[in-house]
């Protein structure tokens, strides 16, 4: 999927669509957008705050809400009657989101892929970094693997389509760039991203209260940093140390 400056949400209310026999797919839009988005997250946040027996969890996407239900105790038509009136209790968001500064180390070898990248675009190392480090990001979605989040507002200078085949693993950590998108990923694996940098910090880690350290709606804006500062900072993350920051919104 790829990013999209269009709204394209639906004006006259949600798609549902069954996926399988337990989930329904409710649907706001067809674009990667932050209003949409933050339907999105108000049908979470409304579904979490008055649940429904039968209903067992709700995975928010960058435009829609899959809801895992028991069909033996909550049908699809009373569920989707609960959405409906779910959608029209006024109210918002259950939480404000946040803006994270997230260290992030661009020079080789962190950066593995800039060179390449750039050159693909026609434009300098140089530049690629700092489109790439001078944009606000808002995390949309952790998919695909645990903790591998998803994120919006790539300038579109650097809006590079994905490989056509997979790479070699990168390093765990590594921040990537491919089909108009942005993401940071958490465990060492091929892919079709390309990588521009590697940030020290853990945003999953199993063992810690809250192994999930950002929310979707959320905001990151990478902070550039040498490799001796990653170095020291990713000791610190490694004995449990949150080494990315809050900042005012």
């Amino acid at each position: 999927m790829t990013a999209s400056k269009a709204n394209l949400a639906y004006p006259d209310g949600p798609c549902f669509l069954d996926s399988g026999e337990a989930a329904l797919v409710v649907e706001f839009g067809r674009g990667v957008d932050p209003q949409t988005h933050e339907r999105v997250l108000a049908l979470d946040a409304a579904l979490q705050a008055s649940p429904v027996e039968g209903l067992r969890e709700s995975v928010p996407t960058y435009r829609s809400l899959m809801i895992h239900y028991d069909p033996l105790k909550l049908s699809r038509s009373d569920l989707i009657a609960y959405v409906h009136r779910a959608l029209n209790t006024p109210g918002g968001l259950a939480r404000l989101p946040d803006r994270w500064v997230m260290p992030c180390c661009y020079a080789p070898p962190f950066g593995e892929d800039v060179a390449e990248m750039a050159a693909k675009l026609g434009i300098s190392p140089e530049q690629a970094i700092q489109h790439h480090q001078s944009a606000v990001y808002r995390i949309y979605m952790y998919g695909f693997a645990p903790g591998f989040t998803y994120l919006g507002g790539l300038h579109e200078e650097i809006a590079v389509s994905r490989r056509a085949t997979p790479r070699p693993p990168h390093a765990a950590g590594a921040v990537l760039v491919g089909g108009g998108l942005a993401a940071v990923a958490t465990f060492s694996m091929p892919t079709g991203w390309y990588v521009v940098g590697q940030t020290p910090e853990r945003l999953y880690a199993p063992e810690r209260d809250k192994a999930f350290l950002m929310e979707p709606g959320d905001e990151i804006r990478f902070l550039p940093i040498d490799a001796a500062e990653f170095a020291a900072l990713e000791a610190r993350a490694l004995t449990g140390e949150i080494v990315a920051r809050k900042e005012p919104l």
